[in-house]
């Protein structure tokens, strides 16, 4: 690595990790200004009283001060803000099928069956997500043609007594009211599934060896999967009105739109299956002439439909089997794949052994059909129409659900109010809490250490136990309805408790996309889950936000390599928390791109990362084990993670197995050469951190201010970790100006730039 001279500056580029995250609170300034991007995403720098660019605080690092400047990459406008973009949470249901798709287990290099295992249980699930929109399409015609033209619009019915009543006596009118809003909502599916990011030329990565996110570099628009998706919900629309696929209409006309229905729903499901990626656009645009050719033929025969319930039933039978194949492909497929992650341990393999991908589906379906009989049933309650008939199955639907919030609270109750104290009270305070703590804080850092570290371990076993528990309820009530033509009375509780439930969460979704759509400023929990979801690339459902990963990343390398380009600058690429993870992969890209030289200044620092125990355990294929090894070798140790033990969502990023042996704490992780294994003991910093290989651990709270910086009281866990000194000190170590674990320099403590040559005071005061 070149020895820095007396012009060395350091670039620290952060990224934040929730898309509400100010420009102030990410560069911890009084003010900032923009001084680059699109508008969309936003470079800025912390600025003076004159809206000025200024400069950062500066490193202390080689026995002096070395110039830092801050910038900051702002990427809120991509997932919040507007009523497009906060339409997603209606479609959440479509973003799991998606995210399904980036969890399923790695193809070990050369097996053909696995590469099958994997490509069969691609088409399967892009099976299952073209029935969710289907599913959803048919629940939004429930209530449109159902409910309100079928029902509330007959002749005679005391129902939206205001509404005229010519509108009531012309069938063809009739059907037309409740075909408009199912069409403006597939509309809605198709534009929300053709916004798209401007986004910088997506490269193969080069050959060698695999770096992390090296499988996110794609399109960010999907042309055949919108095509096939639109094409599916126009014909679920146009198979209900004229009564459902088990209900052949007495008329011939109605028979040619039946069959028609049928065979553009077969198209689409066969093209989906396929994995087309590439249609004329001409037949793309003809299929969807034909569809909407064939809903406006179905609204002028004008005969309205008398029941929904064969139509949802239908694809809701469908979805449950296309899951079932899937689930069961995913099984082998996991354990071809299992040879990539045997010799790691338990807290670094995939969960659910790779199997992860199938409860995320379930979950997926398990919530498509409850927003459905949820809004259903909370307009029929704010209609005051209670007269109203919903499908049958929808009672199923409710005790479900009902059963589900029963076992969630259970759940929550023995995990959080029994086995965290119980856990606490067994092990007492750790030993590395005593080495990081005053006696003072060590109880209460003590019992948020047991808390987070309960959660990290078992927050996914506590989510996996209901979608279980709810697959299992779901299994066990089709058997008594459709195998014994019953429903056990003792169920109507858990019934009502479902209807309530999901009623409140149909009603208060909806003013949740209300209030994002009008109050940008008030999103942050709707933006919270957005950034989950919407960091991946549409692979299985067009119908979801693009994906910001997909021009966040190449972003932050290319401004990076716009600073590597002055010869005397060293960029460090620092993300907090979700945006540690947009951190590393940009950093991976850096090592694909730039030469040896450049990549021996560029660093990487991650704070409160979800990485290790979330990201790298349900994105295996994606994140790597070997992988991220690679990196952490390639930037030759200049990858620092800051890490709290009171973190619920973070922790350690690049090393594993810690325990405290005598006053020594201990572990194994990432080497420089690249591989992994047994580390050194943690280093003391002068911060009051332990460094443990590439981590280090910071104590909570935060020791007392020095005076110099800005101070917070209490336990952070996962918040504001620029409050910790360690946080300078890991950027000078990243950057490659100190090493890893030394004690900080004082001024009264000068160490040569040229250790060679002879030094030279100059004693000012005489």
């Amino acid at each position: 690595m070149p020895l820095p001279g007396p012009d060395t500056r350091v670039v620290e580029l952060r990224v934040p990790g929730l898309s509400g995250t100010s420009g102030e609170e990410l560069l911890d300034a009084a003010g900032t200004v923009e001084v680059a991007g699109d508008g969309v995403g936003r470079v800025i720098r912390p600025s003076d009283r004159l809206r000025r660019p200024a400069p950062g605080p500066v490193l202390q690092a080689l026995g002096r001060s070395v110039p830092r400047t801050l910038e900051g990459y702002l990427w809120s406008g991509m997932t919040s803000g507007g009523a497009t973009k906060a339409a997603w949470a209606l479609l959440f249901p479509f973003s799991l099928a998606n995210v399904a798709h980036w969890m399923l287990p790695p193809v070990p290099d050369g097996s053909r069956a696995a590469a099958a295992l994997g490509g069969l249980c691609r088409g399967v699930l892009r099976i299952a997500a073209l029935l969710l929109t289907m599913l959803l399409v048919a629940q939004v015609a429930v209530i449109t043609l159902d409910l309100f033209a079928a029902q509330c619009l007959a002749p005679g019915r005391r129902c939206l007594t205001w509404l005229p009543e010519w509108l009531r006596d012309v069938e063809q009118v009739r059907l037309t009211a409740g075909l408009l809003p199912a069409a403006l909502v597939v509309l809605v599916l198709f534009r929300v599934s053709g916004t798209n990011w401007t986004v910088r030329a997506h490269t193969p990565p080069p050959p060698g060896d695999t770096l992390p996110g090296d499988a996110l570099r794609g399109d960010t628009d999907s042309p055949v999967l919108r095509c096939v998706h639109t094409l599916a919900a126009l014909s679920t629309v146009a198979l209900l009105a004229v009564g459902g696929p088990l209900q052949v209409p007495g008329d011939v006309f109605g028979r040619l739109l039946w069959a028609a229905s049928l065979v553009l729903a077969g198209v689409a499901l066969v093209t989906s299956a396929s994995g087309v990626r590439d249609l004329p656009r001409w037949a793309r645009g003809g299929l969807l002439w034909v569809a909407v050719a064939l809903l406006v033929a179905v609204g002028v025969r004008g005969a309205v439909p008398t029941g929904s319930d064969a139509t949802v039933e239908g694809v809701g039978a469908a979805l449950l089997g296309a899951w079932l194949v899937f689930a069961l492909l995913l099984v082998p497929a996991a354990l071809l794949a299992r040879r990539t992650w045997r010799e790691l341990p338990k807290r670094l393999r995939p969960w659910a052994g790779g199997w992860a991908a199938a409860p995320a589906l379930a979950l997926a379906a398990l919530l498509g059909g409850g927003f459905g009989a949820g809004l259903a049933t909370g307009l029929r309650r704010l209609a005051g129409a209670s007269d109203l008939r919903l499908p049958d199955s929808y009672r199923l639907v409710t005790a479900l659900w009902g059963g589900g919030l029963v076992l969630a609270i259970v759940l929550g109750v023995l995990g959080f109010a029994v086995a965290v104290p119980l856990r606490r009270r067994s092990r007492g305070i750790p030993g590395v809490v005593r080495m990081l703590q005053s006696p003072a804080d060590q109880q209460a850092a003590a019992a948020a250490w047991a808390r987070s570290a309960w959660e990290r371990r078992h927050l996914h076993h506590l989510a996996l136990g209901v979608i279980a528990g709810l697959s299992l309820g779901a299994a066990a009530l089709l058997v008594a309805w459709y195998g014994f033509g019953t429903f056990p009375g003792w169920l109507d509780p858990l019934s009502a408790a479902g209807v309530f439930g999901l009623g409140v969460l149909a009603v208060g979704l909806l003013r949740v996309v209300y209030t994002a759509a009008t109050k940008p400023g008030r999103n942050r929990h709707l933006g919270a889950l957005a950034d989950l979801v919407c960091f991946w690339p549409r692979a299985a459902h067009p119908a979801i936000p693009p994906c910001y990963a997909l021009k966040v990343v190449p972003d932050l390398a290319a401004r990076a390599k716009e600073h590597l380009a002055e010869p005397n600058t060293r960029v460090v690429l620092g993300g907090e928390k979700l945006g540690s993870v947009l951190a590393v992969i940009a950093a991976a890209r850096l090592v694909h791109t730039v030469s040896p030289a450049d990549r021996e200044r560029v660093g990487l620092l991650s704070a409160g990362s979800p990485l290790q125990w979330g990201y790298q355990r349900a994105f295996p294929a994606v994140l790597p084990h070997a992988a991220l090894a690679t990196l952490y070798g390639s930037l030759d140790g200049r990858w620092r993670g800051l890490a709290r033990g009171t973190d619920i969502f973070g922790g350690g990023v690049t090393t594993w197995r810690h325990q405290v042996d005598g006053d020594k704490l201990t572990g194994e992780g990432y080497l420089p050469d690249g591989g992994w294994g047994a580390l050194p003991p943690a280093a003391a910093g002068a911060t009051g951190a332990l460094v443990l290989g590439g981590d280090h651990w910071l104590p909570d709270p935060v020791h007392p201010p020095s005076g110099a910086r800005r101070w917070a009281a209490g336990v952070l866990g996962h918040a504001d970790y620029l409050v910790d000194p360690e946080w300078d000190q890991a950027v000078a170590i990243a950057a490659g100006l100190e090493t890893p674990g030394k004690p900080a320099r004082g001024e009264a403590e000068q160490v040569p730039l040229f250790p060679d040559l002879p030094r030279f005071h100059l004693n000012l005061a005489r």
